[in-house]
């Protein structure tokens, strides 16, 4: 079965400083966490940073879950997360090493 995203939501964590949002594979679930850091076009000085982060999440959705898509085809995890921070290009896959 191929990667999906059936539940659209994503969450921001303060205290972890970064996004996350699931993914499935059948029956399987997988959680992926986005350092604030990734996202190119973060935009702090919207009504909160918690806004203006998942603003910037919701502009590039697909780019980032064709990035989740390219990790996840690396070995199954729980969790996957970039291990630097890196940036999201709109429509390219450059986020995750």
């Amino acid at each position: 079965m191929a990667l999906t995203f059936p539940n659209r939501s994503r969450s921001y964590d303060e205290a972890g400083q970064y996004l996350h949002f699931l993914g499935h594979n059948g029956m399987f679930e997988m959680l992926f966490l986005i350092e604030i850091e990734a996202l190119a076009n973060a935009k702090p000085e919207a009504a909160t940073a918690e806004a203006g982060y998942l603003a910037t999440f919701d502009a590039s959705p697909d780019s980032i879950r064709d990035v989740a898509r390219k990790v996840y085809s690396h070995g199954r995890k729980n969790v996957y997360q970039p291990r630097r921070p890196q940036r999201f290009e709109q429509r390219t896959s450059k986020a995750f090493p």
